[in-house]
């Protein structure tokens, strides 16, 4: 049963082949079993996930039939969860239980979805390779010694191994993206307010955004048919229909007009992951596309403008972790300066750190325009950038990452070169188009993403053009060894 995708298991339910509850239990003995190599997972809630089954099983007898319901998923760290840690990787919130589900996490619920745990991640979502968590790094079930990705490394791992079928994730700047692409899965980073910010623990708020990492762009497609829609709890949330993500599925894709950047395949780039990216801009030949070359100018600016606007607004989201609220508090403190400084300095870890120092400065008088601003500016060329690209073609298409999943502890000592992994991805977040990640291929044993970005509310293209794909390529069924 752990095979199976999301897709299979919603059929495999309706025609009662298991039922949620013995599905739910194979998985947490799997949890159990392989999950310490890992490092996946934070928190396990078996309990709830058996009850959450139970009550499936129930609903289902009772005559409902719905894709999710009894389906078991995860759910990164930072979404809260009623009476359950919600640690953000971090230590300032070890000890931290949302009073309320966050709206990702009630819409998913309602829709039957069983939750087996809260999955590790870079602390506070800063990380590209999920190892800045407070429990630990996560493993690549793909190569043990080596990075998921990140920040929703652990949610990655976890489907990649096959100790779930999907769960949820975040991207500020290609965090669902990247590691779908690290551990060979599909992952969708949604429009900027197509996916309900409430309850979801804030990085950057002007670029974190929620989505889904599976299998396989339909299973993307399920997920996000229940996550998404309008919020009237999240000032941030667009009131606008949803698309019919499965249906869209199906559509050929005959007339599709696919754009290449220029600066997608410059330097930087590993020549065998490019080979990759065109192999399957052959295929989506095939399947009827055409292919126009493009520019995107600004590309080159989306690094340094990202870890201006990124940093600034993590120093102000995070300036709630006093140590008087919630979260850690230091040990005797002598007055209250002693407190703050004393319960963030032990609370936040050195990448948290680094980034809301950064951020502070950005953010001070006399630097203001100097950095913040200009940035701003920046991030308005760049999406200006998009709008001018896509009179021309329908998708953008180019390689996720630019190298493969690195050595733990690799890139460490210089938090810059992490940072460049994220090149291709930072200009969605800064726009706020719809970005998704499909496997295309391995190189030494190690996946490869292709990324494809969409017009605004354009999720459903994409899905449509992976699908399309999945259906004439096998990648994203390979298994990692062992698992």
């Amino acid at each position: 049963m752990h095979q199976l995708t999301l897709a299979e298991i919603a059929r495999g339910l309706a025609d009662k082949q298991f039922s949620a509850e013995e599905l739910t239990r194979t998985l947490l003995a799997r949890i159990a079993r392989l999950d310490p190599q890992l490092n996946s997972f934070i928190t396990v809630t078996e309990e709830q996930a058996l009850a959450q089954a139970k009550a499936a099983d129930a609903r289902r007898a009772a005559g409902e039939n719905g894709a999710l319901l009894g389906a078991p998923i995860g759910h990164k760290d930072l979404f809260c969860t009623k009476g359950i840690r919600t640690s953000c990787g971090s230590k300032m919130l070890d000890n931290f239980a949302a009073p309320y589900d966050a709206t990702v996490v009630e819409k998913l619920a309602v829709a039957g979805a069983v939750t087996l745990g809260k999955l590790n991640m870079d602390e506070f979502a800063m990380g590209s390779a999920n190892e800045s968590s407070h429990y630990g790094p996560v493993k690549n079930p793909w190569d043990l010694t080596r990075v998921p990705g990140g920040s929703s490394g652990g949610s990655a791992a976890a489907i990649a191994a096959r100790l779930l079928p999907a769960a949820t994730g975040t991207d500020t700047g290609g965090s669902i993206r990247q590691p779908a692409a690290l551990t060979n899965l599909t992952g969708i980073k949604p429009t900027y307010g197509r996916v309900s910010r409430w309850g979801m623990v804030a990085y950057a708020s002007s670029l974190d955004q929620g989505g889904p990492l599976a299998r396989t762009a339909e299973d993307c497609a399920l997920m996000l048919g229940a996550m998404a829609g309008f919020d009237p709890k999240d000032s941030t949330s667009v009131d606008q229909p949803l698309d019919g993500y499965l249906a869209a599925l199906s559509q050929p894709l005959a007339g599709l007009r696919i754009g290449l950047p220029k600066e997608y395949f410059g330097e930087g780039l590993d020549p065998k992951i490019a080979d990759a990216v065109m192999a399957v801009v052959e295929q989506l030949k095939q399947l009827g596309a055409t292919v126009k070359d493009i520019s995107l100018p600004n590309m080159q600016h989306a690094i340094p403008s990202y870890y201006v606007i990124a940093p600034a607004e993590a120093s102000s989201n995070l300036s709630r972790f006093d140590g008087v609220r919630f979260g850690y508090r230091c040990e005797s403190p002598v007055d209250l300066i002693d407190l703050y400084k004393r319960s963030r300095a032990e609370g936040f870890g050195d990448e948290v750190k680094r980034r809301i120092m950064v951020g502070t400065y950005a953010l001070s008088a006399g630097y203001y325009d100097a950095y913040y601003l200009k940035a701003q500016r920046i991030r308005r060329l760049i999406k200006n950038d998009f709008v001018s690209a896509f009179e021309d073609v329908d998708v953008i298409l180019g390689p996720t990452t630019p190298n493969l999943a690195w050595k733990l502890g690799e890139k460490n000592a210089d938090p810059v070169s992490a940072y460049l992994e994220d090149i291709y991805t930072i200009t969605a977040n800064l726009a706020g188009i719809p970005g998704l990640s499909m496997p295309a291929g391995f190189i030494d044993g190690l996946p490869v993403g292709v990324q494809l970005l969409a017009p605004y509310f354009q999720e459903a293209r994409l899905l449509n053009v992976a699908h399309q794909y999945q259906q004439v390529s096998d990648w994203h069924t390979r298994v990692p060894a062992g698992f």
